[in-house]
């Protein structure tokens, strides 16, 4: 027979030892250098936010809500994230699998390049759409002269800017995750005769299936935000390409308090999201 501490002990071996929660550092006091300025960084980002819930005309707010130029923002800007997290989804998942599991000359310049919207001013990221899928763009003409079709301006157009500015956020996430995942399980299908697009399939989606969700609630997010490659790329014509943050713009200068209605509405989605992702924010590492 075997004694009951090694039987205990063998499912944490085969598991790695035990798993023990990180300790961490606590300080009973915050030194005075460090408390003021953590104070007023504080202040710096709570109080705006404090501020626009002060001003908000709550007795209003219904009204301003239901109101046709509103909700049509309000359902655009819904339904082209959607489709824009979407296309995230389909095309970067794949090239956040490409980047963790793949090796190929160059890859660090590819990966920088996938990220680099995350930096680039979203004006400059509408004008190089602009420049490769307008009409006379480099693939643009092509577009339109081979199949007629015309994306600049149009509701698809929105869809493409944010897409543009928010996949990046989707790879980073999912590739994070694909470079966590053990490989060897991936490895243990092919032996078993299972294809890699099969092993892709019902091997590595379930296991990345949470940073597939992290990564695509935070390309929703950024997408349903976006502001300067939609207004250079799409436009802002009311029913067509007048997304929320495009109509938060134009209402300052006629109707602040519709605008502060339609910024309240963007602040729960981002509490929302901050919301959904803080358990995994908090037990990664």
């Amino acid at each position: 027979m075997i004694p009951t501490g090694k039987a205990d002990a063998a499912p944490d071996a085969l598991r790695g030892g035990p798993r023990r929660r990180p300790v961490r550092a606590r300080t009973r006091g915050a030194p005075l250098p460090l408390l003021v300025p953590a104070l007023i960084g504080l202040a710096f980002l709570i109080v705006p936010l404090i501020a626009l819930l002060v001003r908000a005309p709550w007795r209003s707010l219904p009204d301003l809500l239901t109101s046709t130029e509103v909700w049509q923002a309000l359902q655009l800007s819904l339904v082209c994230a959607t489709a824009a997290t979407a296309v995230s989804l389909v095309i970067g998942v794949p090239l956040a699998w490409l980047l963790a599991r793949v090796e190929f000359p160059g890859r660090g310049l590819v990966r920088a390049l996938v990220t680099l919207p995350l930096v680039l001013p979203p004006v400059v990221g509408g004008v190089a759409l602009l420049m490769a899928l307008g009409r006379n763009g480099i693939v643009g003409k092509w577009l339109d002269s081979w199949f007629g079709i015309t994306l600049p301006f149009t509701t698809t157009g929105v869809v493409i800017a944010e897409a543009f500015v928010a996949m990046p956020f989707l790879v980073i996430s999912v590739e994070g995750t694909l470079r966590a995942a053990d490989p060897r399980f991936e490895e243990a299908a092919a032996t078993l005769g299972a294809s890699r697009f099969t092993a892709f399939r019902r091997v590595t989606l379930p296991l990345i299936a949470p940073g597939i969700a992290a990564g695509a609630v935070l390309a929703w997010a950024r997408a349903l935000g976006e502001f300067g490659a939609t207004i250079t790329f799409a436009g802002n014509f009311p029913g067509r390409t007048q997304t929320m943050p495009l109509s938060v713009y134009l209402a300052l200068q006629s109707d602040p308090e519709a605008a502060i209605a339609l910024s309240l509405v963007l602040l729960a989605v981002s509490v929302a999201v901050l919301a959904g992702l803080r358990d995994r924010w908090m037990t990664a590492g």
